[in-house]
């Protein structure tokens, strides 16, 4: 039977992670029954998305990987274009029944792309195959950058590159590729928004703007803190019930879990997170095809940078992007976005040994 192929690990951990992430929602919403039953209504339609696509031959998503990644570029000129605009930043498309962010669609379709591309294209790579890989990433991440949403096409470079490494680039151009962006970027500077550069300042000095710029990463360290050993119990925590800690529900959602499951809590939920990841990458080293081995290392690779730059960043270890907690933090276009890849990941695990992958 077919059902017997589905990873069974990988496919609990998601389940335990998505019900975690729907009781941390509503404790760090205050018992919000409303935002809830809307996130519940994500995680089933992407558990929906995740399971049609674990069923479906990895050879389909092969072949519809190019238009894909057009549409996505051209939904992205269209955010730009017509957009519907939040907290200074225009990225999300007005549908009337919902809104969605193509930026997030984007992260399986440029890793499915380069996939594609270079599947039947041995390494070592040449220098016009990489050249076309470069331009690939770079159309979508300046179109996300634009919006502007740096931390996504931060996130959209390092998936990119992670494929592009496996594929076969040679590691001593990886080795002058960054070099060379290394040496670019004090004239990043100069192209960030205002915003975007007092937030770099802020990471080097949070109290210089304790009321303001600095104020989030400040009372997000206050609310990890205080979790101590076993938190302060579900629902609790002053920081986040008395309105101290902003954006308790998107990317600051872990440090309300820290401050009100302590150290334990926290402990366990990484541990969840790690065994997801590792599960994943053992089903990279199973996977048979090149297609199958570069998607799923690219998914995968993408779910761990969210993870850990998020932890970083309301840790105070990275500057503040707006990155979100997968699967944890709310918003649908991301948790559907997920499980949508994970189900790709399943299916490539699913089928590894028959013919037709």
């Amino acid at each position: 039977m077919f059902h017997n192929r589905i990873d069974k690990p990988l496919f609990t951990a998601l389940v335990l992670l998505a019900i975690g992430g729907l009781i941390i929602l509503f404790s760090a919403s205050g018992g919000d029954w409303g935002l809830l039953g809307k996130q519940g209504i994500r995680v089933v339609a992407g558990f929906v998305l995740m399971i049609a696509f674990t069923f479906t031959p990895p050879r389909y998503f092969r072949l519809v990987a190019p238009a894909f990644y057009v549409l996505i570029v051209l939904l992205l000129v269209a955010v730009l274009m017509v957009g519907a605009s939040g907290k200074g930043a225009v990225r999300w498309l007005n549908l009337g029944l919902f809104q969605f962010q193509p930026a997030e669609l984007m992260k399986i379709a440029l890793p499915l792309t380069l996939a594609a591309y270079f599947h039947e294209r041995t390494p070592p790579l040449r220098w016009h195959q990489v050249l076309v890989a470069l331009v690939l990433i770079a159309i979508p991440a300046a179109l996300i950058a634009k919006e502007p949403d740096l931390g996504t096409a931060i996130m959209i470079v390092g998936a990119g590159t992670c494929v592009l490494f496996l594929a076969g680039m040679p590691l001593r151009w990886m080795i002058v590729f960054a070099i060379v962006l290394g040496a670019a970027l004090p004239l990043g500077w100069h192209f960030l928004h205002e915003y975007q550069r007092e937030r770099l300042l802020i990471f080097l000095d949070p109290q210089r703007d304790p009321l303001g710029a600095g104020y989030h990463i400040i009372q997000s360290k206050i609310a990890i803190g205080s979790g101590n050993l076993f938190g302060q119990g579900f629902m609790g925590g002053s920081q986040a019930q008395l309105n101290f800690l902003p954006e308790r529900t998107t990317d600051f959602i872990f440090a309300v879990f820290a401050e009100q499951f302590g150290f334990a809590g926290v402990l366990a939920l990484l541990l969840l997170f790690a065994f997801i990841i590792g599960r994943g990458y053992v089903l990279v080293s199973r996977t048979h095809t090149r297609f199958g081995r570069l998607i799923t290392a690219g998914m995968i690779t993408t779910f761990l940078l969210y993870a850990v730059i998020n932890v970083g960043m309301v840790a105070g270890v990275v500057p503040v992007v707006g990155v979100p907690l997968p699967m944890i933090s709310y918003g649908g276009s991301s948790i559907v976005t997920v499980l949508a890849s994970f189900g790709i990941l399943l299916s490539i695990a699913a089928h590894r040994r028959l013919i037709d992958t």
